[in-house]
């Protein structure tokens, strides 16, 4: 039973810094650009969008599409970045546990 008491005890620790590290999470903003830069956005750590900047020279009516598609990819080079950040984050926290195919944390 000793060693029950320790997995339990290890599994309070990780959840509480499970806890710190999402708070944490809400202060993380990963940039993304596209275009040579000329679209950039701002992805908090959560994956929200927080911040969109479009270059003067792509505001064009009869390319608003060529704009859309820049906005998208910005975007997802943003959160390819904060994702790669989550998982630096959570292998720190894990300490190199190897979970499961398909399981991520936090739950």
């Amino acid at each position: 039973m000793k060693n029950l008491g320790n997995m339990m005890k290890q599994a309070q620790q990780m959840q509480a810094k499970m806890a710190e590290m999402q708070a944490q999470l809400e202060t993380v903003e990963m940039a993304g650009a596209a275009g040579g830069g000329l679209v950039q956005v701002t992805v908090g750590g959560k994956g929200d969008l927080k911040k969109v900047k479009i270059d003067k020279s792509l505001v064009d009516p009869a390319e608003v599409e060529v704009l859309e598609d820049l906005i998208v990819a910005a975007f997802n080079d943003a959160k390819t970045r904060v994702e790669a950040h989550v998982a630096g984050e959570m292998a720190k926290l894990t300490g190199g546990l190897q979970l499961p195919p398909g399981m991520k944390l936090p739950f």
